[in-house]
């Protein structure tokens, strides 16, 4: 396990043998099973009753909050692969990268509460089950699926489910609270909740007796809202992200007007309050979002922050660690247990990766803070590239499966992935004839990506794919051919111009962002270095974009083996696909 530091609470559960109830400084984290700690945390999530971290291998462990070491940690038994886990107070949700929901808790499962179940599979909408986010109120589970719609479970007393209490006090059945939905925030002790639209429009329910849905002092209810409210107000620029604790909330905006060769700016605006507030002011209650300024970061960039029952932390990307708020039991990390309403910088110790910055998290527990690293995943890229081809608009040739199930895809990358041939795509349609939806799934999924990511492209691929709007203009641009001048990418040969559709090349990144990396300055999208290349090594090249074979009928010599081994630049077989250059050479050994 690679750095993971640890303060705040240390009893029910004990995380830190030998240490003090209350960790006031940041100390090494480590599981006392030597096997735990050689796997890669990828997230970790905490709340008033568990804590569960989860690795790279899609195998999770949970400490419950109790001192009976026999029973921390254990393994989370679910047979799928855990892409997500969420924690609220005492409900746990897991979501798989099959795009089921497992949970558990008195609030989802009142018959055995401590028993994971199937809740994406409880939607009504049989064509709605597939998930692709989940987060966790205090009592109440919220889902976002494939299809862009919101459905939550669990408590609505103070309406956070987008109903009204009185006629809806609790759900055991996902109900549909929102359509055209792009992200959902809550928080592991918040009663309150805020969904965002595809065009930036924010909306909110549930308690907001200390204003902590930014709606404006005359909204305040001890009742809570209890229907989704547009919220007014909003600070200019682009919502990124938004944590809620249980009595605040805090919004990260990036501006709109800003330089692409710098890291968008980005500012954190609170709302809300109470006792030892966690909102970065003195201000005891604030009722809509306003800006949290500190000369802690003022010069600097907000690469993530949390927020936990009643304190905040925040991160920058020159690695200063920042905490306000309640700290009585030294959740703040500043060495003692005094609360600080205003930002307060944390002493860390040296971390293995300060060069590398970007890939630590932070993590408010309720009464407990984390600060790990998680590099990115680069099977996750491949994944979040299959979310985005099922967004249906871009979709133009259906499948359908043996139990009737519809499976929207893209002709366009079909045709490329399948040889170009027709023929192909009918052939695929009759396999998925006869296929579960599962099998389905796997089947494109085999199609659709690579599983090899060039990783020096992840991060910047991973913002574009977190970024609906992003997403739109690249999509509607090269997919829908909205732009004609733009739809290709060109390389200039001295024999002809050869052209490769950009949709393609994004589906294989590293072509697109790594291995053009002699792009003119203009806008002529052109690249015209490749005449050193052999025409033989230029076929290789051509086929390998769209597929990961080799076509049979072109012979490989030791003169392109010893070409395309020298010219790696050119190719970065090395990062990106070395089967491909394992197969040349096989290829090269049967013809000789």
């Amino acid at each position: 396990m690679d750095d993971c530091l640890y303060f705040g609470a240390n009893y029910q559960p004990k995380f830190i043998k030998n240490e003090l109830y209350e960790i006031t400084k940041p100390i090494q984290f480590k599981f006392e099973n030597e096997n735990e700690n050689e796997k890669q945390i990828k997230q970790i999530s905490s709340g008033s009753f568990s804590t569960i971290f989860l690795f790279e291998n899609g195998k999770a462990i949970e400490y419950l909050n109790e001192d009976d070491s026999k029973q921390n940690p254990k393994k989370i038994q679910i047979e799928e692969n855990i892409q997500k886990v969420t924690v609220g107070d005492d409900i746990e949700a897991i979501l798989t990268k099959e795009g089921n929901v497992f949970a558990k808790g008195e609030d989802i499962n009142s018959k055995n509460p401590k028993e994971f179940i199937n809740i994406s599979s409880l939607i009504e909408d049989t064509n709605d089950r597939i998930i692709q986010d989940i987060v966790c109120g205090e009592y109440s589970i919220y889902l976002l699926t494939s299809n862009q719609n919101a459905y939550g479970i669990g408590l609505n007393h103070y309406g956070q489910l987008g109903f009204d209490s009185k006629t809806l006090k609790k759900t055991e059945k996902p109900i549909l609270m929102m359509k055209n939905v792009s992200k959902i925030f809550s928080g592991n002790s918040s009663f309150h909740v805020f969904l965002l639209n595809s065009n930036q429009e924010l909306f909110g329910c549930g308690f907001n007796a200390y204003g902590q849905l930014g709606l404006g002092e005359s909204r305040r209810k001890e009742d809570g809202i209890q229907k989704l409210t547009k919220i007014q107000n909003i600070p200019k620029g682009k919502i990124i992200d938004i944590k809620c604790g249980g009595w605040h909330s805090i919004m990260m905006i990036e501006n709109e007007n800003q330089n692409p060769n710098q890291n968008p700016k980005r500012k954190l605006y609170s709302c809300g309050g109470y006792e030892y507030n966690g909102l970065g002011k003195y201000d005891e209650i604030i009722d809509e979002f306003t800006e949290i300024k500190s000369s802690l970061f003022e010069n600097d960039n907000i690469l993530d922050f949390s927020c936990g029952d009643y304190h905040s932390l925040i991160l920058t990307y020159k690695g200063k660690m920042i905490s306000f708020g309640d700290n009585e039991s030294g959740q703040l990390g500043i060495g003692d247990t005094n609360n600080q309403p205003i930002p307060i910088q944390i002493e860390l110790p040296k971390l293995r990766f300060n060069e590398d910055i970007s890939n630590y998290h932070v993590l408010c527990g309720v009464y407990n803070s984390f600060l790990y690293y998680s590099p990115p995943s680069f099977s996750n890229l491949e994944e979040d590239l299959i979310k985005l081809f099922e967004r249906k608009e871009f979709c133009n040739i259906s499948f359908k499966t043996k139990n009737g199930e519809i499976i929207e895809a893209h002709k366009l990358i079909l045709k490329y992935r399948l040889n170009q041939n027709e023929n192909e795509i009918e052939k695929l349609q009759e396999i998925i004839s006869n296929k579960s939806i599962k099998e389905s799934n796997q089947i494109f999924e085999m199609i659709y990506s690579n599983k090899i990511i060039n990783p020096k492209l992840y991060s910047e691929i991973k913002e574009i794919i977190n970024s609906n709007e992003k997403i739109e203009e690249i999509m509607k641009r090269i997919y829908l051919n909205e732009n004609e001048n733009e739809k290709d990418f060109i390389i200039e040969r001295k024999e002809k111009q050869y052209k490769f559709p950009k949709l393609i090349l994004i589906m294989r990144s590293e072509l697109y962002r790594g291995m053009f990396l002699s792009v003119t300055n203009d806008t002529s999208n052109k690249v015209t270095d490749y005449s050193e290349l052999s025409n033989k090594s230029f076929q290789i090249f051509e086929y390998w974009i769209y597929s990961n074979q080799i076509k049979d009928e072109i012979e490989i010599t030791q003169e392109i083996i010893n070409e395309l081994e020298t010219g790696i630049d050119y190719f970065q077989l090395n990062q990106t696909n070395p089967n491909l250059f394992d197969l040349l050479i096989k290829k090269f050994n049967n013809q000789n």
